[in-house]
C-alpha cells in the first residue's frame, strides 16, 4: 500500500467544514495530505485529536492539508447534521469528508478506528498509522514527504487557503454541556459547560426554568490550573457529583479528577497526573496515579466511582486519601459479564448508584450494565455487543439502545440518556425492559404539538420528580416535571460568556414600542442573510429576551426558513425595555457544506397601554 496511488476523495461524497470539495490532482496537487479515518463515538479517535492539532500547528505554514474521513459506526453518526455537530464539539479545524457507506474505508484498506494515512505531493500513499500514540511516527512521515517533495520540486508553494465553520454562540450561554447534577438538599444545580471549559453553579430552577447563577468556576481557557474560581481552568469537563461540601469533576481531557470546595470555590486536582495514562490496575495515590478520560462520577459514602471511558473500566477512589484503583473491567473493549476482575466494558460514559449496585451506561456496546457490590460481579441489563444497537422498546434481548451516555436512578427505575436515539428512556433493571419516556428519535428541540425533543442528550440528574437533561448539541439544559411531562429550558440568570468569547454583537436600538397590556407578544426576527445564504435547518437557533435582568423567554428551535417567530407570554408591564439576543447559522448555496454562525442583538424600549402585540426585529 505504501507506493500505491491514493484513491480519489471526490466520488460524490459530502463535505463539511470547508468551502469546497478537495481532490487529488486539483486542489490537493503538491500538498502533503493527512487523512484521519475516524468516527465520532470512538474514544480512541478523540484521543488522537491533540496529536492532529499539534501537527496542524507545527506545519501550518507548509503545504500540508489535514482531512478527516468520517466512516460511521452507528446509524446516527452517518447523517450530515450529527457529524457537523461533532466537528464543532470536538473543535476540529480541518475539512471532513462524509465516507458514505464506507467507500473510502474500503478503498484505503482501513481496518480500525482511528487510522491515519499520509500521502505525498504526487498523490501516493507513503505511510499508515493505526491506533493511538503515533504523533512521532506521523511527524516523521510528514517531514519526509515534505523533504522529498522539495527535492523533486513537486511541492505546492504553500498551504491551502480554506474557510472553516464557526460555532453558533447559543443564547443560553452554554456550549455543548455534557453533564448536569441536581443537588436537592443544597438546592443547587451544577452544569459541566464542557466547551466553555467551566462549571456553572446555580440555584435549582423554579417551575418556569429560571435559575440564578451563584458562581462560575473556571476562566474558560483550556488548562489544568488549580486555585480560585476565576483563575482555575479545565479541559472539556464532563461528570459531576457533590458530597461533603465538595463538587467532584471528571475533567475528561485533562485526565484528572478535580475538587471544587463549595464554600470557597477553590479548585484542587485530587487524582491524576494531567497526562493520559494507560494504567489498567491503579494502586497509586492522588496526583501520582494516572487516569484515562474519566467521563462520569458518582459518590457512595467516601468512595468516588469513575466511569473511565478511555480504558473501558470502572474505577474506585477512596477520596479521604486519594487511593485509586480499577474496580471492574480488564481494559479490553467488549461486553463480558462475570467477576469484576474478568469482566469487560466498552467506553462506559455514565454511572450511578442504587440499592447496593452501580449502574453504567456502557456506550460502545449500547448497553446498561450493573455491578453488584456485595458479590463483585458484573451483569448486563440491556445490550448484546459492539455492533448490536437500535431504537426498540421492550424486554431484553429485543430492546435496543444506541450509544447511551447517561444513567440516573428514579425510584426503582433507571432513566437513560439514549444519546444517539435522541431520547430519554425508562429502564427497569429487574425486568430488563426499556420504554421511551421523552424524545422523538430524531434530532430536534420540540415537536409541533409542543412535546420536548433532544439532540444527543449526554447527561441526566433527578431531584424528586424533576429531571434535568444536558441536551448537549442544543446547547441547553432542559427541566422536565416527570409527573406532568411539562418542560422548559433552564435560563441561567447572570451567566456571561468566557473572556475568550465575551465580544457581544452591537445591539440595534429600536424606536419605542407600545404594547397591549396583558397580551402575548410575538417577536418576528426578520433576519436578512448575505447573498446566497440560507438558514441551516440542521443547526439549532436560539433566542433570549431579558428585561430588568430577568429572562422573559429563552427558546431553542430548528427551522428551514426565515423569519423566525417566538412568543413572549404576557410580559409584565413594568419593564422599560427588552434586550433581545439571537444566534443562528446560515449556509452558502454552493459552499460545499460550509455554514457560518451569526449573532444578533436588539434593544427595544417598551411602553404599555398601546395596541401592539407584535414586534418585528431586523438586521438591516
Amino acid at each position: 500500500m505504501e507506493s500505491k496511488q491514493a484513491p480519489n476523495l471526490d466520488a460524490g461524497l459530502g463535505w463539511l467544514n470547508t468551502d469546497r470539495p478537495l481532490r487529488f490532482g486539483h486542489e490537493l496537487a503538491g500538498q502533503v495530505v493527512v487523512l484521519d479515518f475516524w468516527t465520532y463515538c470512538c474514544i480512541n479517535c478523540i484521543h488522537i485529536l491533540p496529536d492532529l492539532k499539534f501537527l496542524e500547528h507545527k506545519y501550518r505554514s507548509d503545504p500540508v492539508t489535514f482531512i478527516g474521513v468520517h466512516s460511521a459506526k452507528f446509524t446516527n453518526e452517518a447523517s450530515r447534521e450529527t457529524i457537523r455537530a461533532a466537528i464543532l464539539r470536538y473543535e476540529i479545524r480541518h475539512p471532513v469528508v462524509i465516507d458514505e457507506q464506507m467507500k473510502l474505508w474500503r478503498a484505503y484498506g482501513v481496518r480500525s478506528w482511528p487510522t491515519v494515512v499520509v500521502i505525498d505531493p504526487t498523490g501516493h500513499v507513503v505511510g499508515v498509522a493505526a491506533g493511538e500514540g503515533n504523533r512521532e511516527t506521523l511527524d516523521g512521515l510528514i517531514g519526509q514527504a515534505l523533504a522529498q517533495g522539495r527535492a523533486l520540486g513537486t511541492l505546492a508553494r504553500g498551504p491551502l487557503e480554506l474557510r472553516l465553520e464557526g460555532n453558533v454562540r447559543a443564547a443560553s450561554g452554554l456550549a455543548f454541556p455534557g453533564k448536569v447534577y441536581a443537588d436537592a438538599a443544597a438546592s443547587r444545580l451544577y452544569v459541566a459547560d464542557s466547551n466553555h471549559n467551566r462549571i456553572v453553579i446555580a440555584e435549582l430552577p423554579d417551575d418556569s426554568g429560571r435559575a440564578r447563577v451563584i458562581k462560575v468556576v473556571g476562566s474558560g481557557a483550556i488548562g489544568a490550573q488549580d486555585g480560585a474560581a476565576d483563575k482555575a481552568s479545565f479541559d472539556h469537563p464532563q461528570g459531576l457529583a457533590a458530597a461533603h461540601g465538595n463538587l467532584y469533576v471528571a475533567d475528561t481531557e485533562n485526565h484528572l479528577i478535580r475538587r471544587i470546595d463549595l464554600e470557597t470555590y477553590e479548585v484542587t486536582s485530587v487524582v491524576g497526573t494531567g497526562r493520559m495514562e494507560n494504567d489498567r490496575a491503579g494502586g497509586g495515590m492522588g496526583t501520582q496515579q494516572g487516569l484515562n478520560s474519566p467521563w462520569d462520577v458518582t459518590i457512595e459514602g467516601s468512595t468516588l466511582y469513575v466511569a473511565m471511558a478511555g480504558v473501558h473500566q470502572i474505577w474506585r477512589i477512596d477520596m479521604p486519601v486519594g487511593f485509586a484503583r480499577a474496580l471492574a473491567g480488564t481494559g479490553r473493549e467488549n461486553l463480558v459479564d462475570g467477576p469484576t476482575e474478568t469482566s469487560a466494558f466498552a467506553q462506559p460514559s455514565g454511572i450511578c448508584a442504587m440499592g447496593g449496585k452501580l449502574y453504567m451506561a456502557d456506550s460502545e456496546v449500547s448497553a446498561i450494565r450493573a455491578i453488584d457490590m456485595a458479590s463483585e460481579t458484573v451483569s448486563t441489563i440491556l445490550g448484546e455487543g459492539l455492533f448490536s444497537f437500535g431504537d426498540v422498546d421492550g424486554a431484553f434481548p429485543k430492546a435496543k439502545l444506541q450509544h447511551p451516555l447517561g444513567v440516573v436512578p428514579w425510584g426503582r427505575m433507571l432513566l437513560v440518556a439514549d444519546t444517539y436515539n435522541h431520547k430519554i428512556k425508562v429502564v427497569d433493571p429487574a425486568a430488563r425492559t426499556a420504554r421511551t419516556l421523552l424524545g422523538t428519535g430524531r434530532p430536534g428541540t420540540s415537536t409541533d404539538s409542543g412535546d420536548v425533543a433532544f439532540f444527543e442528550p449526554g447527561g441526566l440528574s433527578v431531584a424528586g420528580d424533576v429531571l434535568f437533561v444536558a441536551d448537549t448539541n442544543n446547547h441547553r439544559v432542559v427541566r422536565v416535571d416527570l409527573k406532568s411531562r411539562a418542560w422548559c429550558e433552564v435560563a441561567f440568570e447572570g451567566l456571561g460568556l468566557p473572556d475568550s468569547e465575551s465580544e457581544e454583537p452591537q445591539a440595534r436600538r429600536l424606536t419605542p414600542v407600545a404594547l397591549a397590556a396583558g397580551k402575548d407578544v410575538e417577536l418576528v426576527l426578520d433576519v436578512r442573510l448575505p447573498q446566497g445564504g440560507k438558514l441551516n435547518a440542521e443547526a439549532p437557533w436560539s433566542v433570549r429576551v431579558t428585561a430588568n435582568g430577568m429572562t422573559l423567554l429563552q427558546q431553542t428551535g430548528r427551522s428551514a426558513s426565515l423569519p423566525l417567530r417566538v412568543v413572549v407570554p404576557r410580559p409584565a408591564p413594568d419593564s422599560e425595555g427588552w434586550e433581545v439576543s439571537a444566534a443562528l447559522a446560515y449556509c452558502t448555496e454552493d459552499g460545499g457544506g460550509l455554514c457560518v454562525p451569526m449573532s444578533l442583538a436588539w434593544s427595544v424600549p417598551i411602553r404599555t397601554g398601546g395596541p401592539n402585540t407584535r414586534i418585528i426585529l431586523s438586521n438591516v
